[in-house]
């Protein structure tokens, strides 16, 4: 049996309109928390090809959900700059 017992604890920042998608999503898959949406996008994100890596030097800012962010502070995983084959 898998040990479920969860000592660490994470706290993350988000603004209104993260929050609001957020509790959307986790109301439209039913889902019995925030801690259980967030856990199960993280297991999502964590298990999806082909997303962006993260460049180095950037702030947490950079990196929204919502709304505009900075120049792109992540990079496709093939190495190339603009995620199409392109440095």
């Amino acid at each position: 049996m898998i040990d479920q017992a969860r000592g660490e604890r994470l706290q993350i920042m988000l603004t209104a309109d993260e929050l609001a998608l957020l509790d959307s999503w986790r109301f439209k898959c039913r889902m019995p928390s925030r801690a259980a949406a967030v856990r199960e996008l993280l297991k999502r994100g964590l298990a999806a090809e082909g997303f962006n890596m993260a460049e180095g030097g950037n702030k947490s800012e950079d990196f929204r959900i919502t709304g505009s962010s900075t120049a792109s502070p992540t990079k496709d995983r093939r190495g190339d700059a603009d995620g199409h084959g392109n440095e």
